[in-house]
């Protein structure tokens, strides 16, 4: 294994196979939009905390979930056939929308939460993926009952891959109402995975399970093979459709 690379602005992110068993692989000062575009495009993520050094990862075995693998639960299936039908009601109890409300979904993201006193969503991340979405390649879910935001995510799609960066919640199960809404978008538009970066046990009981590394790269280079579907903004429906 090599020792972990120091980035000058202007340095190529390494191979991601030379990362530490850790799963880092280099570190620097850059945060810029650029850098941020290669390291995704080459499967790498920044993930760090403020006052540190910026710090790529490429973990060895990645968590990745299938769209097609999305377990929900029956009380949640209830709540999404619940949403489902007052899709058409003027004044619906609870509305699903995407890149309507993306800053306010950082923010909630990045709200500190029992277990996670500190975020690593710094102001420099918030600065660069605010960039990224106005460019039209990071989108965000919003779940709205009435006018109050109650739960979201966020994430980047690049060809036929989604990374999900983060999620919250402000009331039970609003934010996996926003990833089953999340996977009908996708999977309308011809995306298979979403990469989770993380191996946790919430997201083993969504359905999400472990690739290798080189396994994650096939599938991300195969991904971007296809050029990066239209998005848009509007209200989301449960087919996947976006209506403006």
């Amino acid at each position: 294994m090599n020792p972990i690379l120091w980035l000058d602005s202007d340095t190529p992110l390494p191979d991601p196979a030379d990362a530490s068993r850790h799963g880092l692989l280099a570190a620097g000062h850059s945060l810029s939009l650029p850098r941020l575009k290669e390291a995704y495009r080459k499967g790498i993520f920044p993930w760090y905390q403020a006052g540190e050094p910026v710090l790529w990862w490429s973990p060895d075995p990645r968590m990745v979930l299938p769209c097609d693998h999305l377990r929900v639960s029956r009380s949640l299936a209830k709540r999404l056939r619940q949403v489902a039908r007052q899709e058409e009601d003027e004044q619906p109890t609870m509305t699903i929308t995407t890149n309507m409300a993306f800053e306010q979904v950082m923010q909630g993201c990045a709200q500190p939460v029992p277990g996670r006193e500190q975020t690593w969503i710094t102001p420099e991340i918030f600065q660069v993926y605010q960039q990224w979405h106005q460019q039209g390649q990071v989108h965000s879910l919003e779940v709205w009952r009435g006018r109050r935001l109650v739960g979201g995510l966020y994430g980047v799609c690049l060809g036929r891959f989604f990374f999900g960066e983060s999620m919250f919640t402000r009331e039970p199960d609003a934010s996996k109402i926003a990833l089953s809404y999340l996977i009908r978008v996708l999977q309308a538009r011809g995306i298979a995975h979403v990469d989770c970066q993380q191996d946790t046990p919430h997201l083993r009981r969504l359905g999400a399970r472990l690739y290798h590394r080189s396994e994650f790269l096939a599938m991300l280079e195969q991904a971007q093979q296809f050029d990066t579907p239209a998005w848009g903004r509007g209200r989301v429906m449960q087919s996947g459709a976006i209506l403006p």
